[in-house]
């Protein structure tokens, strides 16, 4: 094999090439750096955001001892006793880079696209054209808000507590077949002589009924009990009669839930467990460090959320080696989880429970659902 051509070679003579041609490449790509870096994309970034330990405290203005710098304990239940707790039970947050106001450039759209911890979002669909960033996060409080009051409901059910509920309509979608039946203010009491006591027995009853037949629903308004006939129709696969319902409730104690700063409805489930672990002895997950996400309502059913896989990233980045996830978000967990961390998969709250306690007794975990790693 020859090591050189048996072609003659160019003649020594021939002027020396030029830098020239190097140092404008070298521009081009200067200013298509510039560009990109300074063009603003038609995207967001969702990215890993704080993680909290709902068994711990978290920086706050209003903290008790009137230090603004101060930090105050996430979860309290005054009047109620508390049990010391151990380990963590982290709950998880994203932070979204980008708005309408505020987009950014194509440089770190790219720099998030090679970032497996990061997701790239077309702007429209987390900032609807319709909807102003003012709103989103009017929304996102409101969410936020509700989810803690949830929480509150399913944890005190699981613990068998027993508390009054009151379904209020709160308004009537466009079309709604109720229209002119029932009216904003009113009380559902029950749907075809079937208690109705949360918005989860609302949606069970009427899908019981069908749409074939008008239900029977007792309502009470301005004090006055009356029954209606309302004809449901079928939405999406659910059965609905077309109101906005909120559920009510009238606990037995206070459960306050100090979290500035964050919005959604995904921290529904981590809120309950921590409220569990307090007013029961001992660490309900055996003092290890977990983290989780999910929707929760009274009933103890677990959610589907956004944004999961940036939370297992935060989730690996603030130490936990466990991970709850809800059952209905496993294939988009499978293939983006971080090594060392095993992911749980839970439909309710009674299942994360039983996680937790299998943690703490040390036991074989591998029977337990789960989302596989691939």
């Amino acid at each position: 094999m020859a090591l050189f051509s048996d072609y003659p070679t160019a003649s020594p003579r021939r002027p020396r090439r030029s830098g020239t041609t190097g140092w404008v490449i070298l521009g081009v790509a200067l200013v298509a750096g510039v560009i990109l870096g300074l063009t603003p994309s038609p995207y967001v970034i969702e990215r890993p955001g704080p993680v909290y330990n709902t068994l711990g405290t978290v920086p706050s203005a209003d903290s008790d001892d009137g230090d603004p710098d101060g930090e105050t304990e996430l979860i309290t239940i005054p009047g109620e006793t508390v049990y010391a707790t151990e380990g963590s039970l982290d709950l998880l947050t994203v932070s979204v880079v980008g708005n309408r106001e505020n987009r950014p450039s194509w440089l770190a759209v790219a720099r998030a696209w090679l970032d497996p911890s990061e997701a790239v979002l077309p702007l429209d669909d987390v900032y609807p054209a319709d909807v102003t960033t003012e709103q989103r996060e009017e929304q996102n409080a409101t969410a936020m808000v509700n989810s803690q009051t949830d929480s509150v409901a399913a944890a005190l059910t699981h613990l068998g507590y027993d508390y009054p509920t009151t379904v209020s309509v709160v308004g009537l979608a466009d079309g709604s077949p109720a229209d002119g039946i029932i009216e904003a203010g009113d009380q559902v009491v029950s749907v075809n002589g079937v208690s109705v006591r949360d918005i989860t027995e609302l949606r069970l009853a009427l899908q019981d009924n069908g749409t074939a037949d008008a239900a029977t629903v007792a309502i009470v308004r301005d004090g006055e009990a009356e029954n209606v006939q309302v004809t449901p129709i079928e939405v999406d696969g659910a059965v609905i009669v077309g109101i906005s319902v909120t559920t009510e409730y009238d606990f037995p104690f206070d459960v306050k839930i100090q979290l500035d700063r964050v919005g959604g409805p995904s921290a529904g489930m981590m809120f309950a467990l921590g409220i569990i672990d307090k007013l029961t002895p001992g660490a309900l997950q055996g003092g290890e460090n977990v983290a989780g996400t999910g929707t929760i309502n009274q009933a103890g059913e677990v959610g589907p959320i956004g944004g999961i896989q940036q939370k297992l990233y935060g989730a690996d980045e603030a130490g936990a080696e466990w991970f709850l996830a809800p059952a209905d978000n496993c294939d988009e967990v499978t293939g983006h989880i971080p090594d060392g961390l095993t992911v749980f998969a839970v439909d309710t709250l009674d299942e994360a429970v039983t996680a937790l306690e299998a943690l703490a007794a040390g036991g074989d975990t591998s029977a337990l659902p789960s989302c596989p790693a691939a």
